[in-house]
């Protein structure tokens, strides 16, 4: 073999890599151990651990790369259900509902004895989509009915009108259900790392209207039920800006220290200042507030130096929660950043300023019309990927509801900006939204060439995942979100925009939970099973075959560490019936090498030479290794492409 060096070499790299790969899943172990010892049992303790160890960097790679916790646990070996305990759930997005709603929820007697009878139709049927046995169900009923009659709403009008067919109506129908599932699979998979599931997983089921949900570690799943049938609700809200609701916040400072005061039974001279003093402040008091509050926080972290965590918080127990968000502007004096954002806590704060915020002392210092509401993930500067911005909200309808919301966009789509280059998503409205959201942008665009314009907050299932400024006034529907996006950010927005254009709510077809004990013995079990057909192997090639057999040993050796580098690479979920697979795969490779060898010494009995015996083996023994291992792929691809789970 003239290429042994080369062959030699790519083995070795190989095999570092799948080390380098397997070497994630001991530093997690590892650490999950210590959180345990500390824990003694206590779930809440080993949650507690954990969580603080997740933005520290506990993996130093020679010195070149190092990783946090939170990057470790994403590059492990993940273990299914089976091994760890958790929860799988199989939802399904009604077609029915779909249809219902693109007619409007038609009336239509033709329309509903269709749908019934598609439903008995599904029945019976393998290959065909519930739509098109809709369109066969409709045609059986009354073949001379037009499905444009129904379908021709307010939402579709651009699509289908009165001359449209029944096929392009089918046509159309498809793709919009279609849509509408992959925007369901959006919104759940978002609410699921929302949720914070480590490894979740979840899938498409190909050709079906399902989605296969993998939630290991699930304490709560009466939760995960409720979180994950919701209909998804993206809104589009109007915001105050910061410097209106930040000053405000050195008099919520005093509320909440006067709050703690007295919830610990210590007595305080508080500022009796009136609400309606604290909010009748023109810009010049309104400066003077910015620079107090600003002092305020500055002095707090000099004098942090000198302070426990403690006494700070008694101090100043609503700045130390939330940071206000501010910046030092060319005067060198501080100021609030432009936008709705108004500060920024680590998560593990938020429920305590949302507490504060809720106070009723709080409120009625506030502006009446304001909600705020948190960003979905870190800002892009938090490498640590801990803290998050809080948006203030401005309500403008009676009803408290968003004065514009998904249901009017029609499409959403990433694209290159032509002026300024970079990506930006495009968003189309039908009328009924263009109208309200020209009023939106006109409302909100600037008054003259020296402001800025107000930002318009975009939140699905009440987080914000946008807040774009608003340039000028926008008619006709179509709009461009700018932004310093990544590619994969303009997509997550696109798909968010599309996530609120079709209510399609999940409902849980099929339900298994198996428990953390129950998860721990399949471990146990399917380890020792697995290092017991391991060792057997081992042994039986080495007594029978002598030191062949130790060629084929260290083979096998690097055999396993390929499968398991491969998985942990890849992402890829390690189970009981996968334990099983690689233990087969061992047996195929040592099946192999037994046809190799066996061969050979067929060969040596009819009196050939050893090199010239070896070479024979392995050529009459290839084509049987070649057909066994083709099976083996053949088999794999299948079920990659038609299995599920």
């Amino acid at each position: 073999m003239q290429n042994k060096g080369a062959i030699k070499l790519i083995g070795v790299l190989l095999g570092i890599i799948c080390l380098y790969q397997l070497s994630f899943t001991f530093i997690t172990k590892r650490i999950e151990n210590k959180a345990k010892e500390y824990a003694a049992g206590d779930y809440r303790k080993e949650f507690a651990y954990l969580d603080s160890m997740s933005g520290k960097e506990v993996y130093n790679v020679l010195w070149m790369r190092k990783y946090t916790y939170k990057e470790c646990k994403e590059r492990e070996l993940n273990l299914g259900l089976d091994l760890k305990g958790g929860m799988n759930v199989v939802l399904e997005i009604s077609m029915v509902d779909i249809l219902k709603v693109l007619s409007n929820y038609s009336t239509d007697s033709t329309f509903t004895k269709a749908i019934l009878l598609a439903q008995q139709m599904e029945k019976n049927s393998v290959n065909e989509d519930f739509i098109t046995l809709f369109g066969k169900a409709f045609t059986q009923i009354d073949p001379n009915g037009r499905l444009s009659a129904i379908f021709s709403t307010m939402e579709l009008k651009e699509k289908i009108n009165y001359e449209t067919t029944n096929e392009e109506v089918i046509t159309i129908l498809k793709q919009e259900a279609g849509a509408a599932f992959s925007n369901s699979f959006n919104v759940l998979r978002n609410r699921i790392d929302r949720f914070g599931v480590t490894q979740p997983n979840i899938q498409k089921l190909e050709n079906t209207n399902r989605i296969l949900i993998e939630l290991p570690g699930i304490k709560e799943p009466q939760r995960v039920r409720k979180l994950l049938q919701g209909t998804a609700s993206l809104e589009f809200w109007e915001t105050y800006e910061n410097r209106e609701i930040g000053p405000l916040f050195v008099e919520v400072n005093k509320i909440v220290k006067d709050y703690i005061a007295q919830q610990s039974g210590d007595t305080l001279v508080v500022d009796t200042k009136t609400a309606a003093d604290a909010t009748k402040k023109d810009t010049a008091q309104s400066d003077t507030s910015a620079n107090s509050l600003l002092k305020l926080v500055q002095n707090d972290t000099t004098a942090s130096k000198e302070k426990s965590a403690n006494a700070q918080e008694k101090e100043s127990p609503f700045f130390t929660a939330l940071n206000p968000h501010y910046y030092r502007n060319n005067a060198n004096q501080y100021d609030y950043v432009p936008g709705s954002i108004v500060g920024i806590a680590h998560y593990k704060d938020t429920a305590k300023v949302n507490r504060y915020l809720n106070l009723p002392k709080v409120k009625s210092v506030l502006p009446r019309d304001v909600r705020f509401i948190w960003a979905i993930k870190p800002p892009k500067n938090d490498k640590s990927l801990t803290f998050y911005e809080l948006h203030a909200i401005k309500v403008t309808t009676r009803d408290g509801r968003a004065p514009l919301t998904g249901s009017v966009v029609t499409s959403a789509n990433k694209s290159t900006s032509q002026t300024k280059g970079g990506w930006e998503v495009e968003m189309t409205m039908n009328s009924e939204g263009a109208s309200k959201w020209a009023r939106m942008t006109r409302e909100n665009a600037p008054k003259s060439a020296n402001e800025m314009g107000r930002c318009i907050a975009i939140v699905l299932d009440n987080y914000v995942y946008s807040a774009p400024r608003v340039q000028n006034e926008i008619k006709g529907g179509n709009s461009q979100i700018t932004g310093d996006f990544t590619p994969e950010e303009a997509d997550d927005l696109a798909n968010v925009l599309k996530s609120g254009k079709l209510p399609a709510p999940a409902h849980i077809v099929q339900e298994a939970i198996v428990g953390p004990s129950l998860g721990a013995k399949s471990i146990n079990d399917g380890m020792i099973s697995f290092i017991i057909a391991f060792v057997i192997v081992l042994l039986y090639m080495w007594f029978y075959y002598n030191r062949a057999g130790l060629t084929a040993n260290t083979a096998l050796f690097a055999n396993v560490i390929l499968i398991f580098g491969t998985l942990a690479s890849f992402g890829a979920v390690l189970t009981l019936p996968g334990i099983a697979g690689i233990v087969l795969t061992l047996g195929i490779a040592v099946d192999a090498n037994v046809l190799i060898y066996e061969r050979i010494r067929e060969e040596l009995r009819l009196g050939k030479a050893l090199k010239t015996a070896v070479d024979d083996g392995y050529r009459h023994a290839m084509p049987a290794i070649i057909d066994s291992n083709l099976t083996s792929m053949i088999t794999g691809i299948a079920l990659y492409w038609f299995g599920t789970g």
